[in-house]
């Protein structure tokens, strides 16, 4: 059985961890900003008990290898800024999803972009994977900009496949395979 408590993924301006009991506060500070929140598939957290909640989740999934979410840490100040996660693993098929959200402070300066490609590598070189998928809200022009930027390919449209609130959206879903990956 896999582990993923004390993964550590190093790029260079960031550091990928496991989030701890410590981080709820700017884990919360993400996940409750209604921008970060705006096309996210479950409304924006209304207290730090979700934050605490999650991490202590996250805690025993990680123990387990059944999901790995990463905090997403600047180097120069060890502030968490986002998050990245590897989940719905299918080791049979060599699959899994993958999913993130970046804090509103550190759009457009390429973070996301430099912790996804630390973490498709560990995906497709260490845990081996054949293939990822990803599902976002298709009027989230920029989470689907950075998913084509590396190299993954929209493969379909789930219409109304998310209710948040009284909002109905559709599910945009887009594929990525280690050899177009390792071929990019």
């Amino acid at each position: 059985m896999r582990s993923f408590t004390n993964l550590e993924l190093p790029s260079d301006r960031l550091l990928l961890r496991p989030l701890q009991q410590g981080d709820a506060e700017e884990l919360f500070q993400i996940f409750s900003n209604p921008q970060v929140m705006r096309y996210w598939s479950h409304p924006a957290w209304e207290t730090i008990a979700s934050a605490r909640e999650q991490i202590e989740l996250d805690e025993v999934e990680l123990a387990e290898g059944d999901h790995l979410r990463m905090g997403i840490f600047r180097k120069q100040d060890d502030a968490l800024i986002g998050t990245c996660s590897l989940f719905a693993f299918d080791m049979q098929n060599r699959r899994c999803e993958l999913g993130y959200a970046l804090h509103p402070d550190a759009w457009h300066q390429g973070f996301m972009q430099e912790a996804l490609c630390v973490l498709l590598d560990y995906a497709f070189d260490t845990l081996n994977l054949n293939r990822l998928e990803a599902d976002i809200d298709p009027r989230n022009v920029a989470s689907a900009k950075s998913l084509e930027r590396l190299g993954f390919v929209q493969e379909g449209l789930l219409r109304q496949r998310w209710i948040v609130g009284e909002e109905v959206s559709d599910s945009a879903l887009y594929g990525l395979l280690k050899e177009d990956w390792r071929s990019r």
